[in-house]
């Protein structure tokens, strides 16, 4: 007889032996304390205005740039995760802010045009239940010597970025930034937008889904925040570097860097690591 699928509960593939257990859904089908999960996260970011003609080619339907073409490339080493019985992964992600309009929603924040991610679990449920354009790369923890920061990421050993930042300066609490005023119409706000597509099996070409989706504020405390000056550079790739994603590396680094506007260190921790379906994903129509 086959298995019937619970409504109330996640699956993921394969479906064959019950729920998956993720960020969203815990062992035994239970939810995460959320309010009570917590992460500690460090960020290292990058920023530089560029050319707004070539950021237009990256994006999807119904989203158009918003305000200065300024590009964030970030790095982040996440620890502590409950939904990971208290491991962590790193993380890498370009964004550029954007508003999204559709038939209905409006929105604005950043736009992810791609995530690399160390492990594989937060890639496939990142982008199957929220529509992330995660991929994989090795991450290594930041080197810091000499008074600098240094982030790289690879693809099976070819090295496919360096981040760079130097002369960091501690900023006082009192100036840490403060949360974004809510827009005062029905614009949603939020902490990232992304465009969920998957190919249909058999027809290519063709997609079973091609959405966009938001993500909504984060709730964090910072608990130290630097600022100071920062280089990114993407290395070229040759399909034979990266058979799969060296078109990625290659159109950031055909990016024109116009000047770079600082760069950051950020360590904090963020309130519900154990992301809930209903707050961490959102279909914009």
């Amino acid at each position: 007889m086959p298995y019937p699928l619970n409504p109330e509960l996640q699956y993921l593939m394969p479906t064959h032996f019950g729920p998956m257990s993720g960020p969203r859904q815990g062992p035994g089908d239970k939810k995460f304390p959320f309010g009570q999960s917590k992460c500690k996260v460090m960020s290292v970011s990058v920023n530089f205005l560029t050319n707004a003609e070539q950021l237009r080619d990256f994006l999807p339907p119904g989203f158009e740039l918003m305000g200065e073409p300024v590009v964030t490339v970030s790095a982040q080493y996440l620890t502590e995760l409950e939904w990971l019985a208290g491991r962590g992964y790193n993380v890498l992600g370009v964004t550029f802010p954007v508003v999204y309009q559709g038939e209905k929603d409006r929105a604005v924040g950043p736009f992810l045009t791609v995530m690399w991610e160390s492990l594989a679990d937060p890639i496939i449920t990142g982008r199957e239940q929220l529509g992330w354009s995660k991929i994989w790369c090795e991450l290594p923890e930041p080197v810091i010597y000499n008074g600098e920061t240094h982030c790289t990421a690879s693809w099976l050993g070819f090295r496919f970025i360096d981040i760079k930042v130097s002369n960091m300066k501690e900023i006082d609490p009192v100036d840490y930034p403060t949360p974004a005023v809510p827009p005062t119409d029905s614009t949603i706000r939020g902490s990232s937008l992304h465009y969920k597509y998957m190919p249909r099996s058999g027809e290519w070409g063709k997609e079973d889904v091609a959405y966009a989706t938001l993500s909504p504020e984060i709730e964090k405390t910072t608990k130290s925040l630097m600022k100071g000056d920062g280089t990114v550079e993407f290395h070229k790739a040759r399909w034979e570097d990266m058979p799969t994603q060296y078109m990625i590396p290659n159109a950031f680094n055909a990016l024109e860097i116009k000047e770079y506007q600082g760069a950051s260190i950020e360590k904090s921790v963020i309130d519900n690591c154990a992301f809930s379906q209903s707050t961490w994903a959102r279909i914009l129509y």
